[in-house]
């Protein structure tokens, strides 16, 4: 296996979906807390990366291993059908980033405590049901809910009582302060889901596969796509006037008009080489302007 196949394989382009709410997280710790325990911060960064891989990996062979005969899927889009890859070698590289991972957040919930442990187990839960079980999580309208939710708002929940979890409070006013925070990216994530079961929606029938975009229809799912960016843009205007974060988050705004234009571009054509790329552009710009922004205001 290439370096090239294996980061297609894991699709390394994508972890910016959860490289950002981790940054987020880190930068609430230190405004709100001014707290950061590197070391740890470190150990779970590495061990979320791998995990986030290994996940992706199994999509890959759960849909290869799932696909029907309609069309040539099988042969020449999924990667390890396009590429010839040796399914073994495939499935065993998956369980052994799956447990080095494990492995790792078990021995670190040994000096942070327990919540640490539950919360990672629901990831772990979460990931592995994504695209696996009689009726994975990925094949249902649930998800956008689940992959904006977990990788969204849980990574940036983790990170924060990492770096706090000596005086981390579990009540309704810490987990909702850390939720508006974490709401851009979870809205950011929860759409790049949603524009890729859009432009899939064919595809997915083929395959079983009955998401949201198939209850909602692609015209009720084009204006669910509009709003939850239009939406993501009120949370950063919340955490600002409720002190959540520095003043300077409102930086964002100043892409907005990117967010706009690549809005127009999905809503005008929904095909998945062309423009399923504006999806990823406005998680992409959005949450690196959104932690650049907060960053700026923790320095001054």
């Amino acid at each position: 296996m290439t370096l090239p196949v294996f980061l297609e394989l894991v699709e390394f382009k994508a972890k910016t979906a959860s490289v950002l709410p981790f940054l987020i997280g880190v930068c609430y710790s230190w405004y709100h807390y001014q707290s950061l325990h590197l070391g740890y911060v470190v150990i779970y960064f590495i061990a979320m990366l791998i995990f986030n891989m290994a996940v992706d990996i199994l999509d890959n062979y759960n849909d290869y291993h799932h696909a029907t005969q309609v069309h040539d899927y099988k042969e020449k889009t999924n990667i390890i059908g396009r590429e010839h890859l040796n399914i073994k070698q495939v499935f065993w590289l998956m369980i052994s980033m799956i447990v080095i991972s494990a492995t790792m957040g078990v021995i670190l919930s040994f000096y942070v405590g327990w919540p640490f442990l539950v919360m990672g187990i629901y990831c772990y839960l979460v990931g592995i049901f994504y695209s696996s079980g009689p009726r994975p999580l990925s094949s249902l309208p649930l998800g956008e809910l689940f992959s904006g939710l977990t990788m969204g708002f849980m990574i940036s929940m983790i990170c924060v009582y990492l770096n706090a979890y000596q005086v981390f409070t579990w009540n309704l006013s810490t987990v909702a302060g850390i939720f508006l925070i974490a709401l851009p990216n979870t809205l950011w994530i929860a759409n790049l889901m949603l524009a890729n079961n859009i432009c899939d929606l064919e595809e997915d029938e083929n395959n079983n596969r009955y998401t949201l975009v198939h209850y909602l229809g692609k015209k009720r799912s084009l204006h669910l796509f509009t709003g939850l960016n239009v939406l993501a843009f009120v949370a950063i205007l919340a955490m600002a006037i409720l002190r959540l974060a520095p003043w300077s988050v409102l930086g964002t705004f100043l892409i907005a008009p990117f967010v706009f234009k690549q809005t127009r571009l999905f809503l005008a054509k929904q095909v998945k080489r062309e423009t399923f790329i504006c999806a990823v552009r406005i998680l992409a710009v959005g949450a690196t302007t959104l932690v650049f922004f907060f960053a700026i205001g923790l320095l001054f």
